[in-house]
């Protein structure tokens, strides 16, 4: 049987780390890394990103992507999707609709279907993370606001269907697995 999990939590939290510990560290696990515009002239998340593959398994496999509905269903293998909020950032950036918030939000609602549709269904083990919304600041510029109203959207819709849920914060686990699920928001 397979299994599919959503690890959420903060930057620097600990959750890559629990999320990569929940696949296996011996076999073949397909590492998907949504790459944003513009991340390769950033030195830092560069060095960030160089240092995650340095701590991954040899047996791992590292794919870019920005459409990790397909990256999964070419994977073949367990899958490790990082991160959910790189995917909403790239999906919206690829359509340019910064601007334009409904339609934005649309697109992410609908791209967001075919990965709940899938990963409700996921051929084999399938561990995603994402950064939750709902204990950051309160955003203040109207991209901040487009970037957390679509980024709950996923979490909300993905934790509905995972088989496990996790919050890491502070260096702790939280294991959400058996909590209630709330309907995702309507926009």
């Amino acid at each position: 049987m397979t299994t599919t999990t959503l690890v959420l939590g903060g930057t620097q939290s600990g959750m890559s780390r629990h999320a990569q510990s929940l696949l296996p560290r011996d076999h073949a696990v397909t590492a998907i890394e949504v790459r944003q515009p513009g991340s390769r002239s950033d030195p830092e998340r560069s060095s960030r990103t160089t240092r995650d593959q340095q701590e991954r398994p040899q047996e791992w496999t590292t794919v870019e992507a920005t459409d990790i509905t397909r990256a999964i269903i070419h994977a073949r293998s367990p899958v490790l999707v990082d991160d959910l909020g790189s995917w909403v950032t790239a999906t919206i950036d690829e359509a340019n609709l910064w601007k334009s918030p409904a339609k934005a939000l649309r697109l992410v609602e609908e791209k967001t279907a075919e990965l709940v549709a899938l990963w409700a269904w996921a051929p084999y083990d399938a561990v995603a993370l994402s950064h939750e919304v709902g204990v950051s600041l309160t955003p203040q510029t109207p991209a901040e606001r487009l970037f957390h109203d679509a980024l709950e959207h996923v979490n909300v819709s993905l934790s509905a269907v995972s088989q496990q849920v996790y919050l890491v914060i502070a260096g702790r686990l939280l294991d959400l697995s058996e909590a209630p699920a709330i309907s995702p928001p309507t926009s």
